[in-house]
């Protein structure tokens, strides 16, 4: 039986629990987020071979936190917001399929990051993003998801706070004074329909992206001329510096950072590295390729 952590307090909780018993093959457990990490060594101590993890981007990296460099697999139970990793790993979103999907599909090597040796498999941001995601958070309650996204939005537009970092690239200190500093596994596209999506065949390493706009309005702009020209293209601009490297060190004077979309506490310098191959995650045939390390 392949252990299944649930998090009993996710909306669809109940319907991730019928999925995976109509599935088969799972011990379903319903774990709160603050002990997923303990439940899940304790898993890997009891001999499990392939954990599953049914939730959003943050539970998932929680949990391969544990599980990076301990040859068990990961599998993906998509129940998040947004799901970027499993949208990445082309897993099926309909939680039934998903089930029986990561009972028999094969799991591959895929790449990591660690940022100050915490783990992270999608993305990271340093600055505007942080802010909007706390600022979100404050109102959702009063509004709900949609309302408050919006109103926070705005309100970054409007004030689209700015700090000051020096980044360590090749070697090389660069200093700018920058709203967001962006850092993917892979190679990352902006340019909708992909918006942040891996690019496929893309190169490997950190994909950091730093805007060099300061206003509101600008940053805005920036986005939208990314969204339908690519990355590349705004790239030649001095509006946005783009570099894939292996290794990367920040300085900036903020407490807090966003890894696969969720807020934690950081202290400077943030030290960031690609680690390929760090962890065996369960993915679709037609992206074995695509991730799978060499």
């Amino acid at each position: 039986m392949i252990p299944a952590f649930v998090n009993p307090m996710a909306g669809n909780a109940a319907a991730a629990r019928e999925a995976l018993r109509a599935a088969g093959g799972f011990d379903v457990r319903e774990v709160a987020p603050q002990t997923l990490a303990d439940e899940t060594k304790r898993a890997v101590a009891e001999g499990a071979t392939r954990i599953l993890i049914a939730g959003g981007d943050g539970s998932i990296g929680s949990a391969a936190s544990v599980l990076a460099g301990t040859g068990v697999e990961l599998a993906i139970l998509p129940c998040g917001t947004l799901n970027h990793l499993a949208k990445d790993l082309a897993l099926p979103l309909e939680l039934a399929d998903a089930a029986r999907f990561a009972l028999r599909g094969s799991a591959i090597p895929v790449d990591a990051a660690v940022v100050n040796d915490r783990l992270f498999l999608n993305t990271s941001s340093v600055g505007a993003y942080v802010s909007f995601v706390r600022l979100r958070e404050r109102l959702e309650h009063r509004f709900g998801y949609a309302i408050a996204s919006l109103i926070a939005g705005l309100r970054m537009l409007f004030h689209m706070p700015t700090f000051r970092i020096s980044v360590q690239v090749e070697g090389q200190w660069r200093e700018y004074v920058t709203p967001l500093v962006f850092i993917g596994v892979g190679e990352r596209e902006l340019q909708l329909p992909s918006l942040g999506a891996r690019v496929a065949n893309g190169k490997r390493g950190l994909h950091v992206m730093i805007v060099r706009e300061r206003s509101g309005g600008r940053a805005l702009s920036l986005g939208l001329a990314a969204a339908a020209r690519g990355v590349k293209a705004v790239a030649k601009t001095p509006a946005l510096d783009s570099f894939i490297v292996d290794e990367c060190v920040i300085h900036p004077r903020v407490p807090r950072i966003a890894l696969d979309g969720e807020i934690v506490a950081a202290s400077s310098p943030l030290k960031y590295k690609h680690v390929p191959g760090h962890l065996r995650v369960v993915a679709a045939e037609e992206k074995q390729q695509d991730l799978a390390t060499e």
